[in-house]
């Protein structure tokens, strides 16, 4: 909770096992974000979602 009132943009990102787009929501929480902090935050997005996937697949194995 304490990292989720801090954040400056709330982003919801669902992805594919395959990498590609389910569902993008973001918002900014006071300052606006421009186009390039908006991609280093979907590539962070991708590269959780892939990490999650994995260990959910080491986990089911």
């Amino acid at each position: 909770y304490v990292e989720d009132v801090r954040a400056e943009t709330d982003m919801n990102v669902v992805v594919t096992g395959s990498g590609k787009f389910v569902e993008v929501q973001g918002t900014a929480e006071g300052v606006p974000f421009d186009r390039d902090e908006l991609n280093r935050l979907l590539d962070l997005a991708l590269k959780g979602c892939a990490d999650l996937t994995k260990i959910q697949a080491e986990a089911l194995a």
